[in-house]
């Protein structure tokens, strides 16, 4: 039997203000100390006694994505989505730390030049394009828009044919799965920016279940093929080349080890598009493997949000919240469970700890 079922009380660290705090980062020192303290004081046992397995996901819960300073904010239509999801998480974290056996985080992983990105690509006048608009392949055909050839040189020895075939064979592909479309979204995550760092308080609670429980603090990184998207961390979204040839592949061990998992529970940013990603390609694995399987999956729905763009007078230029919505719908009816962070794990439906 797991000790510390009862909800814990939040440690004397936590300062839930700190959620929408861009600039805080905590002292892993200092937290080591204060969670071996803690651990002590609740006889909180080491994370391989745990006889139900309880495996906490957390999608790119990244600077860029939770603050109002990020260059992707995930506002939700309430404008403050990302910064509450972000002290709800931690919260989640320790008043359940006795029961969350490991905790995962995925880190969205970009450089300068990715198809998702307007320096990606040029208009017929060879202007660059901007954010927030979709490119078709009825675009790319018609001379519409194109990839810039500045590009290739670096990105396929210079062969910029192959390139204009890949990128439509791409787009294609994208649009006969019926998923999205290509989106041009603004520079974010940028691997060695302040962007792509985990969020300050979320960090935090990571690493004080990570020393409380003796447990390792996993993390997946994701998006570094420039030629595909990769929102889910189980698959980029395009698998193949025009000519045939692999362009990237799944991530099959890190499926495995969610599956092996008693239970496993995912927030995160966003709703719409990288938590929902993520799950569609873990729903598709259970119900090729064990449909039942979709039991064991929990989704924190007060922990995520929404991708929204105001549009400067009240309303909004872009909202994905009836995508993420419906989204959740479908998992639900698949089996999955739809929870709040302020109720116990120990009280979820179906869990046995």
């Amino acid at each position: 039997m797991k000790t510390a079922i009862t909800p814990l009380p939040l440690p004397p660290s936590f300062d839930g203000a700190r959620a929408a705090d861009y600039n805080y980062r905590p002292d892993a020192a200092a937290l080591a100390q204060t969670a071996a303290d803690w651990r002590a004081r609740h006889k909180v046992r080491p994370a391989a006694a745990d006889e139900t397995r309880v495996h906490l996901l957390l999608i790119d819960v990244q600077k860029d994505f939770c603050f109002p300073e990020g260059t992707l904010y995930v506002a939700g239509r309430s404008g403050r989505g990302a910064i509450d999801d972000s002290r709800r998480i931690a919260e989640l974290v320790y008043r359940n730390l006795g029961v969350i056996t490991e905790v995962t985080t995925t880190m969205d992983t970009h450089l300068a030049y990715q198809i998702f990105f307007p320096s990606f690509w040029l208009d017929r006048n060879d202007a660059p394009l901007t954010a927030h608009r979709v490119v078709t392949s009825d675009q790319i055909a018609g001379g519409e828009v194109r990839p810039n050839p500045a590009i290739a040189k670096w990105l396929c020895g210079g062969n910029y044919t192959w390139l204009c075939k890949q990128v439509l064979h791409y787009t294609k592909e994208l649009e006969r799965a019926g998923k999205y479309q290509l989106y041009l979204w603004p520079p974010h995550c940028l691997l060695g920016s302040d962007g792509h760092a985990l969020a300050g308080l979320v960090h935090e609670a990571r690493l004080f279940h990570a020393f409380a429980r003796t447990a390792q603090s996993s993390v997946e990184v994701k998006g570094g093929n420039p030629l595909t998207e990769n929102y889910s961390v189980l698959r980029p979204e395009v698998l193949s080349r025009f000519d045939g040839a692999a362009l990237a592949q799944r991530n099959t061990q890190f499926l495995h080890t969610l599956l092996a998992a008693d239970a496993v529970v995912i927030a995160g940013q966003a709703a719409s598009h990288c938590v929902k990603s993520t799950i569609d390609d873990l729903l598709g694995e259970i119900a090729a493997q064990d449909p039942s399987l979709a039991k064991k999956v929990y989704l924190v729905t007060d922990c995520m949000s929404a991708v929204t763009v105001p549009d400067g007078k009240g309303g909004f230029a872009v909202d994905f919240t009836a995508q993420a919505e419906a989204a959740l719908q479908k998992f639900a009816d698949a089996g999955m469970h739809l929870v709040r962070s302020t109720d116990p794990i120990a009280s979820w439906p179906g869990i046995r700890l």
